[in-house]
């Protein structure tokens, strides 16, 4: 069976992704920091039949990530779909005006070096299979850049080094077989109201994954449609 590792799992977005992906026959590895809260998702997924386990990871931890994708790969295989979603929001945030080396490089590692030791550990066996997907996933300002100026200005443009990178990794990368995807979600995610229900969001990935002449996809509620 085919393998998705989830990094920056959790009971919202990663969620719905493992269930996309679980309910297409993957194996789903959910990575993250506290892999004990993951438990209730573990339980949610082998509920409906999928093969589902935590693992820990700490994407500002490279040694805690090569041990965390080690220990998925022992335990089911090779990994076939990486999608990276890490959050947190404890990190501090700066408005464009406010930025600082300390609160740049914070966001710097989160994003930027925590997803370059990732893919570092997955990619080569992906090139030497000549198949697997790679996925990213950021906020829209990665995109649109004046959405977040005020809130996200330290955020937004790690988030766009990443998007950078995905397509530039696209371009190296699906020549060999191997797909490169970013999904940028210009929503706040959650069940209350006026949030958008992950569920909407998460076939996206599935589509990214399964075409190849695509590389991102942008999600915006339904007054404004993804594109």
């Amino acid at each position: 069976m085919p393998t998705i590792a989830i990094m920056g799992a959790g009971p919202g977005m990663g969620l719905a992704i493992a269930q996309t992906f679980g309910s297409q026959g993957h194996q789903v590895a959910l990575l993250s920091r506290t892999p004990a809260k993951l438990e209730p998702v573990v339980a949610e997924l082998t509920s409906k039949g999928i093969d589902a386990a935590a693992f820990a990871a700490d994407v500002t931890d490279r040694p805690s990530i090569v041990a965390g994708l080690t220990a998925v790969k022992q335990r089911f295989g090779p990994i076939d779909v990486f999608e990276y979603s890490p959050s947190n929001p404890a990190l501090p945030m700066a408005s464009s005006t406010e930025l600082t080396h300390d609160n740049v490089q914070i966001q710097l590692d989160f994003y930027v070096h925590g997803a370059v030791a990732a893919v570092n550990q997955v990619l080569p066996e992906m090139l030497a299979r000549g198949s697997g997907t790679i996925l990213f996933t950021t906020g829209a300002s990665s995109v649109h850049p004046e959405m977040g100026h005020d809130m996200f200005g330290n955020v937004a443009p790690a988030a766009a080094w990443l998007r950078n990178w995905a397509h530039g990794l696209h371009a190296a990368a699906a020549p060999r077989g191997v797909q490169v995807g970013h999904i940028a979600i210009g929503a706040w995610i959650g069940r209350q109201p006026g949030a958008t229900a992950p569920e909407e969001i998460a076939p996206l990935y599935w589509d990214l994954h399964t075409h190849h002449d695509q590389v991102e996809k942008v999600f915006f509620p339904s007054e404004q449609p993804a594109v």
